[in-house]
């Protein structure tokens, strides 16, 4: 039997449509749990350079919204992805909204994780957790939310090189 990878998941776009993360094979994934409402939502931006700045060189940035912290990502699909677009401007694949923890959290989400715990053991602890995906798509780091996107640049850019 073969060991699960990212690449193993399937997702819904905030657009309703199903995904299969098998499309992405061979890329380098940041899997993050954003909020529209959140003291880290000036995250977005950070977010949007990485994709930009590292998107050509294989970099797939993948947007899950959340509103398990604090109730700060109240709005449906449509308002997640107007605030996300007019606000900061995101290209990168935005995701329906999902749970991270608990009973109903999505299975890309148990499986991240499964993977590589954080401060609060495996549970994440708040809007904008990170994760790093290598290109085989396995989990390389976790990053909390304080860690601003600018400060992935290094990891990222190791991951890229490895290929």
């Amino acid at each position: 039997m073969t060991e699960t990878s990212a690449y193993d998941f399937t997702a819904t776009t905030i657009d309703g449509e199903p995904v299969d993360l098998a499309a992405y094979k061979g890329k380098p994934l940041l899997i993050v749990n954003t909020a529209s409402q959140c003291g880290f939502t000036p995250q977005y931006e950070g977010l949007e350079v990485l994709n930009k700045t590292y998107g050509p060189q294989g970099l797939v940035v993948l947007g899950f919204p959340c509103d398990q912290f604090g109730h700060q990502e109240p709005g449906d699909a449509d308002e997640i992805k107007n605030f996300c677009s007019l606000r900061y401007d995101v290209t990168f694949p935005m995701h329906e909204k999902i749970e991270v923890n608990g009973d109903g959290a999505h299975p890309l989400y148990k499986w991240l994780r499964d993977q590589k715990s954080g401060v609060l053991g495996s549970r994440i602890k708040w809007n904008f957790t990170k994760f790093l995906i290598d290109a085989d798509g396995k989990v390389v780091d976790r990053f909390g939310p304080t860690t601003k996107p600018e400060k992935l640049a290094k990891p990222i850019e190791k991951v890229l090189a490895k290929g």
